[in-house]
């Protein structure tokens, strides 16, 4: 059986098409477990509305999206755990797509799939994966470091299914992390487990392109974040994985969020440490340059 773990806070006019796509599935053998993580508004009642058995509501105080997958986790069944944010959705092959590279890939032990990007008016965006190393519609993802390095996220929250033991050995998600805790996840089963990847786009991630926006947290401004220390470590225990590369870009894309957001400073530290951990980084080496470029020269690249 595979359990459904879908993390909830606040999305009372989203949950209910994303609890509608999982029903749909042309698989039938799973239980979906929603972790309520103290949600304000009217989720909750959107889930219980719901009239099927598999569907287990969960609640507790907010505690952060981690918190509420590992909780979602811990209470799966299923040998199987697949993950699904609150407001994004699968086609109806989605599950049965997973199960079919189960079956095909049976010594690993994460399976992913392809997947689209959708905003609140309906326009949809491709995904872009580079340096893959298979050219067949699924395989082994031998080289996931290097394909997240230089590609849109291959693995991404609502797309990733992966025994409970694997996760579990990996100890979910970790806690506490404003920015970035989804992405070491998939750092820490890359390092350990095989990854097998279907092109099939079988998901919509819902990015909306409006609404409020928020400061950059603290964690992104600063070069001793969790994330970018725990890369660091993992870089340090799995020296033949390629995460020396991905410590790079990590710091290389924290650095162009400072830079946008006019914070020099931060942007020239984050660049130096993604030079360091990759020396032929050009695009830190640009950024670098730029973090301490007249404001002439900043201002015309940001308006490009």
């Amino acid at each position: 059986m595979i359990s459904v773990v879908i993390p909830l806070y606040n999305k009372e006019a989203l949950i209910g098409r994303t609890l509608e796509s999982v029903l749909a599935q042309s698989y039938r053998n799973f239980e979906v477990v929603v972790v309520d993580d103290g949600s304000r508004d009217g989720s909750a009642a959107v889930v219980e509305s719901f009239d099927d058995p598999r569907i287990r509501l969960i609640r507790q105080e907010n505690a952060g999206v981690s918190a509420a997958r590992n909780r979602g986790i811990a209470e799966a069944r299923g040998e199987f755990v697949a993950l699904l944010d609150g407001d994004d959705i699968w086609r109806e092959n989605y599950l049965q797509t997973q199960v079919e590279l189960t079956q095909k890939y049976p010594q690993c032990d994460v399976f992913a799939t392809g997947y689209e990007f959708i905003d609140e008016f309906g326009k949809v965006s491709p995904l872009i994966l580079r340096n893959m190393p298979f050219s067949e519609e699924d395989g082994v993802l031998t080289n996931y470091f290097h394909v997240a390095s230089t590609s849109h996220p291959p693995l991404w929250t609502s797309i990733v299914m992966a025994r409970k033991s694997a996760l579990e050995v990996v100890e979910g998600f970790p806690v506490g992390i404003v920015s970035g805790e989804d992405l070491l996840t998939w750092a820490r089963l890359a390092c350990r487990y095989q990854i097998a990847y279907s092109r099939r786009v079988v998901a919509q991630y819902y990015t909306p392109t409006t609404g409020p926006t928020r400061e950059v947290p603290a964690d992104l401004r600063s070069t001793n974040d969790a994330v970018g220390v725990a890369l660091i470590q993992l870089a340090k225990e799995f020296p033949d994985k390629g995460v020396k590369e991905y410590v790079s870009f990590w710091y290389k894309m924290k650095g162009v969020i400072n830079l946008n957001c006019g914070l020099r400073l931060p942007a020239f530290r984050c660049a130096a440490m993604a030079i360091k951990f990759k020396p032929s980084n050009m695009k830190a080496w640009s950024l670098l340059i730029l973090s301490v470029a007249p404001d002439f020269i900043l201002n015309k690249f940001l308006k490009k």
